[in-house]
């Protein structure tokens, strides 16, 4: 093996030192760009986490996101524009009961109803009465509604409803509150609406008014499905022999 002259080793050296920066710069780089990676994973997690709304938050536990509020009672009112013809959709339960399109229909709240105001309100005997729209108004409403939704049966026989109902807090003229809702089964034509939800949401008022369910609990059951508004509050779906609540208070005629 040929001796290395003291310039070669110099050289030599010189390349190994050169081989180890480099060697060492690669580590470095790959650790680096892993460590990014993983942070950018950690970062990417904490904005999916923190932007997460409040709807989905709720849905991912079980519950039913915020519900819109409207503008509340007006002292004069005036008719709302409604979803465009034909894109509004009903749903049907197992038992065949209609419920609204929730993008055209969500529901929305009256801000001038909350737990605190309860006794001035929707507690009030007459409450209703008092803030309700008048029937130029919603009639006008309920035949462009009934277009929305693509509904062509009689007039007389479906029901232009508040999906929260005014008893309940909903927003009296909000047209993301209102919809055409058709007849439920056992109809009879002609026989006018034959509307079992009315008699819920007499119970979930006089539950709320007597302690019994939250206000805002009641309003998001009564918005994601009036069929299983009671037994989603733990309230009883029968009522007991001479119960008051078992009598149906009409909102929405």
């Amino acid at each position: 093996m040929p001796i290395a002259t003291p310039r070669a080793a110099s050289v030599l050296a010189a390349v190994a030192l050169l081989a180890a920066a480099l060697t060492t710069g690669c580590s470095s780089d790959s650790g680096s760009k892993s460590s990014d990676t993983e942070n950018a994973k950690d970062t990417k997690g904490a904005k999916s986490s923190a932007s997460a709304s409040p709807s989905a938050s709720a849905a991912a536990a079980g519950g039913v996101g915020a519900i819109p509020v409207g503008p509340g009672p007006q002292g004069s009112y005036t008719v709302q524009k409604q979803p465009e013809p034909g894109i509004c959709h009903y749903q049907y339960t197992a038992a065949k009961e209609p419920l609204p399109d929730s993008n055209c229909t969500p529901g929305a709240t009256n801000p001038k109803v909350t737990q605190a105001t309860l006794k001035s309100t929707i507690c009030r005997s007459g409450y209703t009465k008092d803030i309700r729209p008048p029937v130029n108004i919603t009639s006008r409403e309920k035949t462009a509604n009934a277009a929305s939704y693509g509904y062509k049966g009689s007039m007389k026989d479906y029901e232009y409803d508040h999906l929260i109902s005014l008893q309940l807090g909903g927003d009296p003229n909000d047209p993301r509150n209102l919809w055409v809702e058709p007849p439920s089964p056992g109809h009879k034509e002609g026989a006018g609406p034959n509307n079992p939800k009315d008699v819920v949401e007499t119970k979930l008022k006089n539950a709320i008014c007597s302690g019994k369910a939250d206000l805002v609990k009641a309003q998001q059951a009564i918005a994601h499905d009036w069929t299983t508004a009671l037994k989603t509050l733990g309230l009883p779906e029968k009522a007991a022999k001479g119960d008051p609540t078992a009598v149906k208070d009409p909102d929405d005629e």
